[in-house]
């Protein structure tokens, strides 16, 4: 080994000479990254700056585990077209990604194991009998992991809560909120501060605000709403037509003051996350059901934004103003499209000047959603679910989620009221958060016009690609009710990037607005409790201090990086539970058919979705019929010999075959 140079001597003893790979340089190539574990046994290494994850064989992971941060060894680099990944071997774990896990617990005499929720995570987790903590056999239960093992030996835990027996009402969405690692309870320092917030507002708390309790002003929500946000009122001058707006917001900055112990627990969560069977919420409920929530008949503090809009929809003056108001109603959506809609209970409804306002909010919501949409933005309409849950917890109806001119309306005027907040702050160049949202790349925005090229469209190029979001509009216009117009929507979302919060306002692109920000849910959302105690500060002292100005300068960029990065979370948990819901309601129906439409196509399989939102794959191996070749570019299967074809936005005939809540899976099959 001397001879060969593998070892070097030294006084004491031989000692490992370093691995050397030779690369272009010379010099081995060693990168670090996360690892992330595949259920066959291999796995990727995520490194930042790579475009492509770089490949790790099974035999060459170490003792790596899903979520780890890895030193890996580069041993070969990824092709030049593409077709083969790089390697690499783990040399060494940096950090260890998981502490405990949600698991399914076997009992045996001496010992049991942890069976892991998480499906990357493709080892048991050893338990001596001493550490059971009363788990039984079948319980779900969190394991703390003691030691990680190596390739010879599983690792071992310690068993620190039971969670209960599977099929247990609620368990199985307490295991996907634990596996998420998502803070779930307030602690005792902050029930402690929370005893120091009044129940009711005070006299003195009115004090300097402007008094909006005589106007007639209204929350409009869902049926199952218990936090409201923001209330609306409306006026109209017929002779200069002029609408007043009114946009009331909770003032939530009232009661969290910076730094205390509710307002790190509100930066930490970023959101509130809303689960079949449960939300858990930012704030305590003394704060969002309560102080903080604009319930009807009661005096509350509001951040109030006035605006003054022509009749062409566009914003002339506003205003923004401490308040206080009293909400006459709580309205439903579906109350107020039932008064839009329906003479009946139009006439039934005594509160005529109700009505009339109302009205009038629906006449301004259309004429807003007209001026955006010539300004360019983009509606992609996603559908949302409904899941119904029994007294069980178990999901009995799943339908799609009825968006109605009542939830547009209040969407129309929400938005409304952002794009006036973050335009006033821009403009004054204020330290603040905005909502971005950046245009496709270059790259994708050729992909998208060459395919619709390609399908025999007439598109005119624009010098700038699609960094015009009235490009994509007219692209979208163009091609809306052809029988292509499904795979040219996919494929449009599919190069969109993912909206985020940022210190610098280069607007959102798919709203088509140069200016924009999250102001109107402070009870659920941080960025716009953040954005609040800015404004407040602002409007008191005429101006932001040249302490305070620096003191946000610091703050903001760290606040907008965390709160992207809960909200990936929160949407992530809520996915999972809906797809884990999904699995238990249609595992009612194996054997059953049913028509559907085909919302996505993969080199393995396409993936269909119900009329009830409820979405399942038909694996390429259960198309016995022919041998099926993917078309990328096309996104579609076409048999090689028979030359049927399945593609995006077709109709098809399915089976349901199988349903799998712990992979969250449904899978189909068609005829022939």
């Amino acid at each position: 080994m001397i001879r060969k140079k593998r070892q070097e001597k030294t006084k004491r003893k031989y000692k490992r000479r370093p691995e050397t790979r030779k690369g272009i340089s010379g010099q081995r190539t060693t990168l670090s990254g996360k690892y992330m574990q595949h259920q066959k046994g291999f796995g990727f290494v995520r490194v930042e700056g790579r475009d492509q994850d770089i490949f790790i064989p099974a035999d060459r992971t170490g003792n790596a585990l899903n979520g780890d941060t890895v030193n890996i060894l580069l041993e070969k680099e990824a092709s030049s077209d593409g077709a083969m990944r790089a390697e690499g071997r783990v040399l060494s774990v940096e950090q260890r990604g998981v502490t405990e896990l949600v698991g399914s617990f076997h009992k045996h005499k001496n010992f049991g194991f942890v069976v892991p929720d998480d499906v990357h995570f493709i080892t048991d987790i050893y338990v001596d009998k001493t550490d059971f903590c009363d788990a039984d056999s079948g319980d779900k239960v969190i394991v703390k992991i003691r030691s990680y093992g190596d390739r010879r030996h599983k690792p071992e835990g310690v068993i620190t809560e039971v969670i209960g027996k599977p099929g247990q009402k609620g368990v199985d969405i307490t295991s996907a909120v634990r596996a998420s690692g998502l803070p779930f309870s307030f602690s005792d320092e902050i029930r402690a501060e929370l005893c120091d917030i009044p129940d009711k507002v005070r006299k003195k708390d009115l004090r300097g605000r402007r008094d909006f309790r005589d106007q007639l002003c209204v929350t409009i929500d869902g049926d199952d709403s218990k936090d409201f946000d923001d209330a609306v009122s409306l006026s109209y001058d017929r002779g200069s037509e002029i609408f007043e707006l009114y946009v009331h917001i909770a003032d939530v900055a009232e009661y969290v003051a910076e730094g205390s112990e509710l307002d790190k627990e509100a930066r930490l969560r970023g959101t509130s996350v809303y689960l079949p069977d449960r939300v858990i919420p930012m704030l305590p409920a003394k704060l969002s059901n309560g102080i903080c929530s604009l319930n009807e008949g009661v005096d509350r503090l509001t951040l109030s934004c006035i605006m003054r809009i022509d009749k062409k929809g566009e914003i002339i003056s506003h205003e923004i103003a401490e308040g206080a108001i009293r909400s006459r109603r709580r309205l439903t959506y579906r109350y107020v499209h039932e008064l839009l809609t329906d003479k009946e209970a139009a006439r039934a409804e005594k509160d005529k000047e109700l009505l009339r306002m109302l009205r009038l909010m629906l006449r301004l919501s259309k004429l807003l959603r007209k001026r955006r949409k010539g300004m360019g933005a983009i509606d992609f309409d996603l559908p949302e679910s409904v899941i119904r849950l029994d007294e069980k917890g178990r999901a009995v109806e799943i339908a799609p989620y009825e968006i109605t001119e009542a939830n547009r309306l209040i969407e129309d005027l929400m938005l409304a009221a952002n794009e006036t907040v973050a335009r006033e702050f821009c403009e004054r160049k204020v330290p603040f958060l905005y909502r971005i949202h950046e245009a496709p790349s270059e790259e994708k925005a050729e992909e998208l016009i060459s395919l619709v090229q390609g399908l025999g469209f007439s598109i005119k190029r624009d010098k700038n690609g699609l960094k015009d979001p009235r490009a994509l509009s007219r692209i979208l216009q163009k091609t809306e009710g052809s029988p292509e117009a499904a795979l040219i929507e996919k494929t449009a979302l599919r190069s969109m990037s993912k909206a985020r919060y940022s210190t610098e306002c280069v607007g959102h692109y798919g709203l088509s607005k140069e200016f924009y920000t999250h102001f109107t849910s402070p009870i659920r959302r941080y960025p716009d409790l953040q954005i609040h105690r800015i404004i407040k500060e602002w409007i008191r002292g005429e101006g932001l201090k040249k302490k305070r100005t620096r003191h946000y300068e610091e703050i903001l960029p760290s606040v907008a990086e965390a709160c992207s990065e809960s909200e990936k979370k929160a949407d992530e948990l809520e996915r999972d539970c809906e797809k884990l819901k999904k699995c238990e309601y249609m595992s009612r129906f194996i054997g059953d058919e049913f028509d559907g439409i085909i919302s996505g196509v993969t080199a393995y399989g396409f993936y269909v979705e119900l009329p009830n939102t409820c979405e399942g794959m038909v694996h390429v191996s259960s198309l016995v019929d022919d041998h099926y070749t993917f078309d990328e570019k096309k996104l579609c299967l076409t048999g090689d010999r028979r030359h049927r074809t399945f593609c995006l936005g077709q109709k098809v005939h399915i089976i349901v075959v199988s349903s799998d809540k712990m992979m969250r899976t449904i899978d189909f099959r068609t005829y022939g």
